[in-house]
């Protein structure tokens, strides 16, 4: 672990980040973590990157959910592949990304994220039993999926493409998987992502009542793909700012 930085909020609260390395048998996986700075046991949030790696905007998700009393950690998935990558939004590092992800498999994603969630509940500081998970884009289908795994307390997706026709690496998609997931789970997505058709936002709707799974979809009609990303040109902050209150809801129910 490399020593840890202490940041200042703007409510004078303060929290810990530091670079961590996350032992999967012979893989090291390279993640971003970040604690509140405080004496205390925390829920923890798995934060599950976008086809940007663990880049700017996942580490700003870490440190808020750090900010309101969770210990946030953000693996990188795709160190098998692709050790250190991220990126920002350009166009070219769309399809570096694209091409990263399309490299993935679903039992590896699994595999680390399950490496994750050992980290995180070896750590003093994390109660070990209130383990959520938040995704967006890539990461909001990696967490439909990581949802089905039984230390996931709850589960936030932001606009998780293709849950209803793919899965990582091939297979049966990922919407066969529903009846599986053990928790609570938010999906939000904006009416405007040209990425994600308003029928597949239907299809998960429709698994999720058929599986009698506890969930709630926001559907935000002015907001596009990416809308909660203050880095991308489609950040929309009403929409965001709504889905972050939603979130904080969701953990604050079921991570305590």
């Amino acid at each position: 672990m490399s020593t840890a930085t202490i940041n200042q909020t703007q409510d004078n609260s303060t929290i810990r980040t530091s670079r961590v390395q996350i032992a999967n048998g012979d893989l090291l996986i390279d993640a971003y973590l970040a604690e509140p700075d405080r004496v205390g046991t925390f829920p923890a949030v798995v934060v599950v990157q976008e086809i940007f790696g663990v880049n700017v905007h996942i580490r700003d998700v870490a440190e808020r959910l750090a900010k309101e009393g969770y210990v946030a950690i953000a693996p990188a998935l795709f160190q098998r592949t692709a050790p250190n990558f991220e990126s920002t939004y350009a166009p070219e590092d769309i399809q570096v990304g694209r091409g990263l992800k399309d490299r993935t498999k679903a039992d590896e994603i699994l595999s680390d994220i399950q490496a994750a969630i050992a980290y995180l509940q070896a750590l003093p500081n994390v109660k070990g039993e209130s383990i959520g998970a938040i995704g967006f884009c890539f990461g909001g289908h990696v967490v439909y999926l990581t949802a089905t795994l039984p230390e996931i307390k709850a589960t936030a997706s932001f606009y998780g493409g293709g849950i209803p026709s793919s899965n990582p690496g091939g297979g049966e998609p990922t919407i066969t998987l529903t009846k599986d997931i053990k928790a609570p789970i938010y999906a939000f997505f904006g009416e405007e992502d040209k990425g994600i058709p308003l029928t597949d936002v239907d299809k998960v709707e429709t698994a999720l009542k058929e599986a009698k799974i506890s969930h709630k979809i926001f559907r935000y009609p002015n907001a596009g793909h990416g809308f909660f990303c203050n880095h991308r040109g489609s950040y929309h902050p009403e929409s965001a700012a709504d889905a972050w209150t939603h979130v904080l809801e969701l953990f604050q129910e079921n991570l305590k």
